[in-house]
């Protein structure tokens, strides 16, 4: 997850992810169009030998949702998909699919209620 201050310049660290994404978004688009991997790959692949998938923990947000498109509703409790950026100021948050206005963090309080 990038975290950023839209008062700022942006970093070489949020640059190098988006550059990341448009070869991956660029990607797709090829498989989408029929290219072979190997020719998206251009022949510099390294080989993955005895390989196996693993599992990897991302970064996501829980908490009560209102005015969701797709889980409507309000103060129903969500799981959103991974959390690629964050405002500094802990205001904003946009996941994989979508930007989130982000209300009071979940605090000791709310264990108490």
């Amino acid at each position: 997850m990038l975290t950023f201050d839209p008062r700022k310049k942006l970093g070489s660290e949020y640059e190098t992810e988006v550059k990341h994404l448009a070869r991956l978004l660029a990607d797709m688009e090829g498989i989408r169009q029929g290219i072979p991997p190997d020719r998206l790959a251009g022949g510099d692949a390294p080989i993955l030998d005895r390989w196996m998938l693993g599992l990897k923990a991302t970064p996501s947000l829980a908490g009560l949702s209102t005015g969701h498109p797709l889980l409507p509703g309000q103060n129903r409790m969500i799981g959103t998909s991974a959390v690629w950026m964050m405002s500094e100021d802990r205001t904003w948050a946009r996941t994989l699919s979508r930007w989130y206005r982000l209300g009071r963090p979940f605090g000791e309080a709310d264990l108490q209620s």
